[in-house]
């Protein structure tokens, strides 16, 4: 390795985390050796939505070439992991990101948003997306997002705790998706999740009260009745479906 891959640059990220990035980037430093071409801490962990003990702390990395090695490597560190609270780390070369900028655009906006680069180059600062690409991946992603409520709906026969993962797993995914709109119109994008919400319901004319709502419920054993679930569920798909009418019509 160079010397700027090998030094380990804990004082970017909270204290509270850098202790597990450490022995996260020792576990891999030795098997996957030249391969590792950077370690970048990404989303909530580096935000005032990071709750300690609870909130995963998400990475990427970079690596030389994608090998069974490196996937076995990486595999074994696993349940270590877990027990630090570190989420499976999401893999990728410096092509693969270079070829994906136009259908992962909300990703890796969101990436180069939010992120510390701890070890080797920032492979997220350069980067630049079409708007056009961007527009098109948050209209799919709406639309997309409203079949597999009304899947799951279906298929959890309607059981309230069901649901109710169904609905939070939803509201999870909203945030990243309501920046990259934020971006379509040059809006200044907050990096947590209830500010982001704020803004996106004044730039957008959009009630996401509901999205709030249950965003909360991920930090909580909130008991909700059928009826109450029924009516947060209807809510949230008219609140989406709102959403991809507004980034259907956007003109970028």
């Amino acid at each position: 390795m160079s010397e700027n891959k090998n030094s380990l640059q804990l004082n970017l990220v909270p204290a509270e985390i850098r202790e597990p990035l450490r022995l996260f980037t020792e576990k891999l430093a030795g098997p996957l050796a030249d391969n590792l071409m950077s370690l970048t801490v990404v989303g909530s962990s580096l935000t005032k939505d990071f709750k300690s003990g609870r909130s995963d702390i998400n990475t990427v990395l970079v690596l030389g070439k994608r090998t069974s090695a490196a996937l076995n490597a990486i595999a074994s560190l696993a349940k270590p992991m877990s027990k630090k609270k570190i989420s499976p780390p999401l893999l990728m070369t410096e092509s693969y990101i270079e070829r994906s900028l136009d259908v992962f655009g909300i990703e890796f906006l969101d990436f180069q948003l939010t992120h510390k680069t701890i070890l080797g180059n920032d492979p997220f600062f350069s980067l630049s997306f079409d708007k056009k690409d961007v527009r098109l991946q948050c209209e799919r992603e709406l639309k997309a997002t409203l079949i597999r409520l009304r899947q799951g709906y279906i298929a959890a026969a309607a059981n309230r705790k069901l649901v109710r993962d169904i609905l939070i797993s939803t509201a999870k995914t909203m945030a990243p998706l309501l920046r990259a709109m934020l971006w379509l119109k040059n809006v200044d994008r907050p990096n947590t999740s209830a500010s982001t919400f704020a803004r996106a319901a004044a730039e957008f004319s959009a009630n996401l009260a509901t999205v709030m709502r249950i965003d909360e419920w991920r930090y909580k054993r909130a008991r909700v009745s059928q009826t109450e679930i029924q009516n947060i569920f209807e809510a949230l798909y008219m609140m989406i479906e709102q959403l991809a009418d507004t980034v259907d019509k956007l003109e970028v």
